[in-house]
């Protein structure tokens, strides 16, 4: 059996979440698929490129699906081309602006002695029949598919003069093995479509709640290797990883503060689970909330002033705002049976959170000057939501008849991508704020 949003608060604060829930075994892989697009998103082709391709996936069908999972763009398919240039003396404009494109991409892939490689391309400004972009990235060769999404998010800065993060890495938590004993649990951390995944962490006991550091370089999260819970922060470029908490009682819910020297943390060694603060360098703690009833699931607004939190104080799961400096906590949420799992989004404008209402438990945007709420997810078991880099869309774990995915929703509307899972559990997903 799986336990869900609408009965996990206090076993999530317990930390027994994936010891109860009913995993089912097989590989870490992703598998990203996108729905069709929105109207109104902005045509481009994005022609395959020449040259010698490191994997069977020509470079820019990955560049095509990511301009496409931002709602933003529309490619073309490459069965409609006319032509496929793939250097700039080659191009025709006029053959694109037939098609009705706006804009042009085309590139090549060179060696470049050894293992290495560069990727050249030019974007064109098909109704202005002007070139916008000339670049090269060299990279190795097992770094096709990173290489794919910078030249994606470069594309994407240039015509709409903003950032997408779409080279961002995603962590999630895995596991496997149906019954206890062949139970193993994996953080992994994959590529901005879910592939690729790479082990940062194994083991036999439950690891949650990953946590990703401002400069994308280290992951905090909680491990139950010792058979209590305690909480790890981990460098990705070596390895290393150092232990910041392993207090009596609960561990739980690690949250980095946006200059990256603290977490909130959700400890109970004086009693019933609180939010505390952590000083990483000195390892000193400040307790932020004093309450009999749980207060758990910290996120820290971005200028670091507040923290938002989950909390059964008024008789149900809620979110909370209190100052990081301490002080009297706030409610925010009023709507809904169950309101938990706060995240702010990156201009601290809103909050994604969990919102439960009649036993159905989706993703929902709270407008902080308003206060209004609006779902953005179908359900209706939907949990563990984080926004993009750029803001732009919201990243959820979610269960629908019987199927775990994690699904990114563009918040302004837009097709959803969804990572399905080939044979494995997958939960807990967290977005990395870098490259």
């Amino acid at each position: 059996m799986s336990v869900f949003p609408h009965s996990a608060l206090l076993i999530r604060a317990a930390l027994l979440l994936w010891l109860l829930s009913g995993f089912r075994s097989a590989s870490a892989e992703l598998v990203g698929e996108i729905k069709k697009g929105v109207l109104g998103a902005i045509p481009i082709a994005v022609v395959p490129f020449g040259g010698a391709q490191q994997s069977a996936e020509n470079i820019a069908e990955i560049i095509a699906r990511d301009l496409e999972r931002t709602g933003r763009f529309r490619p073309l398919p490459a069965s409609e081309m006319l032509d496929q240039p793939t250097l700039p003396n080659q191009v025709r404009l006029q053959s694109w602006q037939v098609l009705g494109q706006e804009y042009l991409l085309i590139g090549r892939t060179q060696p470049a002695g050894g293992s290495q490689f560069v990727a050249e391309f030019s974007l064109f400004d098909v109704v202005r029949g002007s070139s916008l972009l000339d670049f090269r990235i060299p990279f190795g060769a097992r770094e096709q598919r990173r290489t794919a999404h910078r030249i994606a998010d470069m594309v994407y800065q240039k015509i709409l003069g903003e950032a997408a993060g779409l080279a961002a890495p995603v962590a999630f938590v895995t596991m496997t093995g149906r019954l206890p004993k062949d139970r193993r649990y994996a953080l992994q951390v994959a590529d901005a479509e879910g592939l690729e995944p790479e082990t940062i962490l194994s083991s036999k006991e439950p690891i949650m709640s990953p946590a990703w550091s401002p400069d994308g370089k280290r992951i905090a999260y909680v491990s139950f290797e010792n058979k209590t819970s305690a909480i790890f922060v981990q460098t990705l470029a070596d390895g290393s990883r150092v232990k910041v908490a392993d207090n009596r009682g609960i561990n739980g819910a690690p949250a980095w503060s946006p200059d990256g020297r603290q977490l909130a943390l959700t400890l109970s060694k004086d009693g019933d689970p609180d939010v505390y603060l952590l000083e990483i360098a000195s390892r000193s703690l400040r307790r932020l909330t004093d309450h009999r009833g749980i207060d758990t699931e910290p996120h820290w607004s971005p200028d670091g002033r507040s923290i938002v939190f989950t909390s059964n104080r008024g008789g149900r799961p809620q979110l909370y705002l209190v100052s990081a400096a301490g002080g009297e906590a706030q409610r925010l949420t009023f709507q809904g049976d169950y309101n938990a799992r706060g995240v702010f989004s990156p201009d601290g404008a809103s909050i994604a959170m969990v919102h439960g209402v009649g036993g159905s438990y989706r993703i929902a945007l709270l407008d902080l000057a308003s206060r209004s709420v609006r779902v953005i997810s179908s359900g209706p078991l939907d949990e563990s939501p984080g926004f993009s880099p750029d803001g732009k869309r919201v990243l959820f774990s979610a269960r629908n008849a019987g199927v775990a995915q994690l699904i990114a929703v563009p918040i302004n509307g837009g097709p959803p991508e969804i990572l399905k899972v080939v044979g494995s559990e997958v939960r807990q997903p967290a977005w990395s704020p870098k490259d």
